[in-house]
């Protein structure tokens, strides 16, 4: 393969991992916020399920509030009752006992209601606690990983700056031109030339040109869109710093 072909290749490879390099590293602020937000909504998730479990302690206190209430009532109209003269006042007062006894079966139903949302309500306490421990430890392990891997393309982006600059060097000037025009326009300037044809843009070549590019020992450009073409799958432009 022409050696500044090569250069052209592994220049590519460099500035495709920079730019995926860059783009990990001006993310890192995204990604460490959506984390917290995480955190966030596990939290107000707890906070949520403890409100309920408060709200039903407070609906309970509150039912059986009434039920005393009705309770003493039904107490004062059946002492009530031994004391009245008259059948009109002891039917009067017959209504009234069974008015409070339905007001004690209402009241020992709401009761029984509550004590029932409790067990609910605990529960949902209890598993909103384990789902906040589980997303404390999962979310600070994800940020640990996310602040190494940006440190660590950082380290890496500084040493193949280095060796892009110093391979940039080593390519004739007109070359370096027109990869940087085909890279600003296109985003790749170098491309896979296979079964006859551009990868980039599909267009089908000369089958004289398609061998010349096998052969490896040209520079040759994609009549259609311009771009640098070698044979063969080449080595994958690297995305990590592994």
């Amino acid at each position: 393969m022409h050696a500044d072909l090569e250069r052209l290749i592994r220049l590519q490879q460099l500035d495709s991992f920079a730019d995926h390099a860059r783009r990990t590293i001006t993310s890192l602020p995204d990604r460490l916020h959506a984390l917290d937000d995480r955190l966030e909504a596990a939290r107000a998730a707890l906070e949520a399920a403890r409100q309920r479990l408060v709200q039903n302690q407070t609906a309970r206190r509150d039912a059986e509030r009434d039920l005393k209430d009705a309770q003493d009532r039904l107490s004062k109209y059946r002492t009530q009752l031994m004391e009245v003269k008259t059948n009109r006042e002891y039917q009067a007062m017959q209504k009234e006992i069974e008015v409070a006894q339905r007001d004690v079966r209402s009241c020992e139903d709401r009761v029984l209601e509550r004590m029932l949302e409790a067990d609910e309500c605990q529960a949902g306490v209890k598993e909103a606690e384990r789902a906040l421990a589980a997303d404390q430890d999962s979310i600070a392990a994800d940020r640990r990983k996310a602040e190494d891997e940006a440190r660590a393309l950082e380290a890496e982006l500084s040493r193949r700056s280095s060796e892009r600059d110093a391979l940039a060097t080593e390519i004739p000037a007109n070359l370096a031109a027109t990869y940087d025009l085909l890279t600003q326009k296109r985003g790749n300037a170098v491309v896979e030339a296979k079964d006859e044809r551009c990868t980039a843009c599909h267009v089908r070549m000369r089958p004289q040109a398609f061998n010349e590019i096998r052969r490896g020992d040209v520079i040759f450009q994609c009549d259609s869109c311009q771009r640098i073409l070698f044979f063969g799958a080449g080595p994958t432009p690297p995305v990590s710093s592994s």
